[in-house]
């Protein structure tokens, strides 16, 4: 799981791997992953773009980048919520994603990168 604040905007993910859509024999590792983005600060703020890191267990390093998620930009008032569920394939049973979401404060056209702190794909009882 990760847990980070940036500029009021907090953003959690709770990643879980997706046995059902997985080959293990075939090197494909599916894992989901589910965001909860939560302004609690007091502008009104858009999601504009995303940038993700993601390693698996070999070091490999891809870099997705692109605009909203899940096909939107959205836009959160003070206090709103935006959740969505989104997925990773991997070629290693064991991962890393971490990221950032360019926002916009739609007051004053002010952008900044919302961070999201690592957290980690694993299959389950493959780490201690």
């Amino acid at each position: 799981m990760s847990d980070t604040v940036t500029r009021g905007i907090r953003i959690t993910v709770k990643p879980r791997y997706v046995a059902e859509q997985s080959d293990p024999d075939a090197r494909q590792y599916l894992f989901a992953y589910h965001i909860t983005i939560r302004n609690q600060s007091d502008d009104t703020v858009q999601l504009l773009s995303r940038h993700w890191v993601i390693t698996n267990g070999e070091g490999q390093v891809e870099e997705v980048r692109g605009p909203g998620v899940v096909g939107y930009q959205p836009v959160l008032e003070p206090g709103a919520d935006f959740e969505y569920t989104s997925g990773c394939p991997l070629t290693t049973p064991v991962g890393t994603m971490h990221g950032e979401f360019n926002m916009v404060v739609k007051a004053s056209g002010v952008h900044f990168d919302a961070q999201i702190e690592p957290f980690r794909l694993a299959i389950p009882r493959v780490l201690n």
